[in-house]
């Protein structure tokens, strides 16, 4: 999306600006905000998955776009990181009443952001871009909450905004590792693999005493003979 730095008048630019400033400086709870020194008109935020919802423990990174006739027009939100949602619709656009018909000059980012965080908390299906998901939060709640949080542990929980950026497209993104669910895969060497990868550790040590004791029985054997040789000759004496 096309920056609308210029298109803004001076002073509506200078109160983005101290409002974004103050926003970085003391950011909402749970809330991190990345401002761009290159375009002040499009806001990078993380938002922490609210405890208690399917959401919890995921990092979702998320964008405030201001139009050329900001502020008198509420920005555009979108999600960055994949969301099961029934107001994030697969492109991640964001569905909220302060973003449409309740938005007022005077509310501000802080208050947008903090309504964008709430919705995580209280989903609204009756304006549902995503319809299963909306369909899934009034008829069966335990399918919406596995289908919620199975996103989020893939999407939102692979560091800091998971893998954000990618598009809101539930065939794209990151897929669980093939041996993911097989233990088989993930322990470590087997049984049978440690002599080999201990080379001359623990497994030659093991074996140069067997081969030792070997010898010593040997030498041993050699050593009672020749004393048996002897005795018989001296009885021949």
């Amino acid at each position: 999306m096309n920056s609308n730095v210029e298109n803004l008048p001076p002073h509506v630019l200078r109160l983005v600006y101290k409002e974004v400033s103050a926003l970085a400086a003391d950011p909402p709870e749970g809330i991190k905000i990345y401002p761009s020194e290159e375009d002040i008109t499009e806001l990078h935020t993380a938002i922490e998955g609210p405890e208690g919802t399917p959401f919890a423990g995921g990092i979702f990174r998320m964008r405030l776009v201001l139009g050329k006739d900001f502020p008198a027009v509420p920005p555009k939100g979108y999600f960055l990181t994949k969301i099961f949602h029934p107001n994030v619709g697969h492109k991640g656009e964001i569905c909220v009443n302060v973003l449409k018909r309740d938005w007022k000059a005077e509310l501000g980012l802080r208050h947008v952001l903090l309504t964008i965080k709430c919705l995580l908390i209280h989903p609204n299906p009756e304006s549902a871009l995503n319809e299963e998901a909306g369909r899934l939060l009034l008829e069966d709640y335990a399918e919406y909450e596995s289908r919620a949080r199975l996103l989020t542990e893939i999407h939102a929980m692979g560091g800091p905004g998971g893998t954000s950026g990618a598009p809101q497209d539930p065939n794209d993104g990151p897929q669980p590792k093939k041996h993911a669910g097989d233990p088989t895969k993930r322990a470590g060497p087997s049984a049978a693999a440690v002599p080999a990868a201990l080379g001359n550790g623990a497994n030659g040590a093991s074996t140069t005493s067997i081969n030792s004791n070997s010898s010593s029985s040997s030498t041993n054997n050699v050593a009672g003979k020749k004393k048996a040789d002897k005795k018989r000759a001296l009885r021949r004496l």
